[in-house]
């Protein structure tokens, strides 16, 4: 059985549904199956502005979260790292605190267009 590849873009225009998927102030993994591969990326909600990052930790490069959909503080103030603690801001994906300091998430580009989630 072969391995499939890790992807860690995504092309533009691709609907993840609607913006009401993730509730304000929470976060939502996805998994993309593309012909050249598989995406993972989660999506941060603040009112109408989301924040996308390839989930994946700069640090070791495991996935962020433990559990599903559990990537951000329990404030819902920064995005963290459940395997080494590392925290990195919303808006922008920088470390700021953890074993990445210096460091930041890859930004996966997403917008809301007439109420839909979609890359951008």
């Amino acid at each position: 059985m072969s391995e499939v590849a890790r992807l860690y873009a995504t092309p533009a225009g691709v609907a993840l549904g609607p913006l009401d998927l993730i509730p304000d102030g929470k976060a939502r993994g996805f998994v993309l199956e593309m012909r050249a591969g598989r995406f993972h990326g989660f999506v941060v909600r603040q009112g109408e502005a989301v924040h996308g990052y390839v989930d994946r930790c700069p640090h070791v490069g495991f996935p962020l979260a433990q559990a599903l959909d559990d990537y951000l503080t329990p404030d819902g103030g920064l995005i963290a790292c459940t395997w080494h603690s590392a925290l990195f801001r919303i808006a922008d994906g920088a470390c700021v605190g953890g074993p990445c300091m210096g460091q930041s998430l890859t930004p996966w580009p997403v917008a809301v267009q007439g109420g839909t989630l979609t890359t951008a």
